[in-house]
């Protein structure tokens, strides 16, 4: 099954920006990103200037999928947490929800214990978050396709009015 895209609004976007943005700061990163599984980039934040963060989010979504292919393998449903250690910079992924990726950039300015104590924190504001852009999606769609969504009451009072 297909998901529908997550249409945010700009008030949305604008909270996923702060919570991100607390993130660099909080966990001492050099640039965090918010990815979908499909690839595309929701937002950034950080340090990273002259970064190819659109290589990255479908590289990101990329590894997640076949980490995913092994988690079945290995009998498990996925794996929420990635973490890969580089010479100066480290990546940690984790799973939001059911269509995020939180991927954050450190090096040895931070650790990767101050990094998951942060990111379990953003994790669940950022999978509030986007539980409740996908809720207001759902409910407008269901109004939107109601022969009825564009009659108000006002319209009704004035139908049976003489």
């Amino acid at each position: 099954m297909m998901e529908s895209q997550l249409v945010m609004q700009q008030e949305d976007f604008d909270r996923v920006l702060a919570i991100i943005q607390k993130l660099v700061r909080d966990a001492n990163a050099k640039g965090v990103f918010v990815v979908d599984k499909a690839g595309q980039l929701v937002g950034e934040a950080g340090e990273m200037q002259g970064i190819d963060s659109t290589s990255l989010a479908s590289l990101t979504a990329g590894c997640v999928a076949a980490t995913g292919g092994l988690a079945k393998i290995v009998g498990e449903e996925e794996f929420p947490i990635h973490f890969h250690q580089g010479q100066r910079d480290n990546l940690h992924m984790t799973l939001v929800g059911d269509r995020m990726i939180l991927v954050v950039v450190f090096d040895e300015r931070s650790s990767l214990g101050l990094v998951r104590l942060r990111v379990k924190k953003a994790g669940a504001e950022l999978a509030k978050l986007f539980e409740e852009v996908k809720k207001k999606a759902e409910s407008e769609a269901s109004r939107a396709s109601s022969p009825f969504a564009e009659i108000t009451d006002d319209d009704i009072d004035n139908l049976f009015n003489d």
